[in-house]
């Protein structure tokens, strides 16, 4: 019996071959992570897409102007106390008032679908663990 260079004697599954420590998934266990990580990139991409833009626009930050009495008003007002009577291009209130005006441009939209969506595909393979039988123990 001859031993290959390299090898180290750990023969059939040893460190970083197949299962380790016992974790392995059955097929129900894996398919019900692949489904809560489809529903948690869904719900990811539809927050960048909708519920960005809505967040800001009930701020108020609307496509007419920023709305009086409103959380951005208040905003508006403190930067422009703090800036001699001026709102500083770049800041946060001129950019969520960009966003509220126009939306997000496709550069934006991408970016935060491509952070977003991996971002709640993650959490929904982690929250989404449903447990189907009796061998399937959700962690």
């Amino acid at each position: 019996m001859t031993r290959r260079a390299g090898r180290g004697g750990a023969g059939r599954g040893g460190a970083g071959r197949g299962r380790q420590g016992g974790q392995g998934l059955s097929f129900r266990a894996m398919k019900n992570k692949v489904k809560g990580a489809a529903i948690g990139a869904t719900v990811g991409v539809g927050v960048a897409l909708f519920g960005v833009p809505a967040g800001v626009c009930v701020l108020g930050f609307k496509a007419t102007g920023i709305a009086a009495g409103s959380l951005a008003a208040k905003m508006m007002s403190a930067a422009a106390i703090a800036n001699n009577g001026a709102v500083a291009a770049g800041s946060t209130v001129a950019v969520l008032q960009s966003i509220g005006a126009g939306g997000f441009s496709l550069g934006a939209k991408i970016g935060l679908m491509s952070t977003l969506g991996p971002l709640g595909a993650v959490a929904g393979s982690r929250l989404f663990n449903w447990k189907k039988t009796s061998g399937d123990k959700p962690k």
